[in-house]
């Protein structure tokens, strides 16, 4: 039996605020739209540095305390100084931090404690079509794949439907597979 005071975390998670959280979008769904930004600027080369400051939700602006700064580069053998992640790296992080985000959030709910999450992605993009060598090749990356290892105290078939929880509800994994919409403008 809980205690009166006593806040149940699972996966790092305060159980019941996550679900004070969805039942106040039940409520409200205007809560839930959100919208996140960046500003970024060229500085040399390969070298572009991205600044976030705020985003919209839950039906205001909020900003981040303290701001971020992400930079990007690429590896000397693409005529970058390798001082930082290219953005195809930035890209593999972002979708496989968000697959392991919602493995996390949605095993919480169901109360299941995962001890350990380890994972290894991997993304193939053929230059040719950065290039324009080739008009058959994509720019893109042509394939990724994300393996993970998870250690929770579950049976192994449930460990696959815990690990199935990411992609089906990580929005970074959607925007990828469903190809949101993006626009490209002068900004005058």
């Amino acid at each position: 039996m809980q205690q009166v005071g006593i806040t149940q975390k699972v996966n790092g998670l305060e159980v019941a605020r996550l679900f004070e959280t969805i039942n106040a979008i039940k409520q409200a769904p205007n809560l839930a739209e959100f919208k996140f930004r960046l500003g970024n600027k060229w500085i040399d080369g390969a070298r572009n540095r991205s600044q976030i400051t705020n985003f919209y939700g839950v039906g205001q602006e909020n900003k981040h305390q303290p701001e971020f700064v992400l930079n990007t580069d690429e590896p000397p053998l693409l005529l970058g100084s390798g001082a930082y992640p290219n953005p195809v790296e930035y890209l593999l992080h972002a979708v496989t931090a968000c697959v392991t985000g919602a493995i996390v959030y949605h095993a919480a709910a169901k109360g299941i404690q995962i001890q350990e999450i380890d994972s290894r992605t991997e993304g193939e993009v053929d230059l040719r079509g950065f290039l324009g060598l080739d008009k058959n090749i994509r720019p893109g990356l042509e394939k990724i794949r994300i393996k993970f290892k998870i250690k929770a105290d579950v049976p192994d078939e449930q460990l696959e439907e815990i690990l199935q929880l990411g992609p089906k509800f990580s929005p970074v994994f959607d925007t990828i597979t469903h190809s949101a919409p993006v626009e490209v403008s002068l900004d005058k």
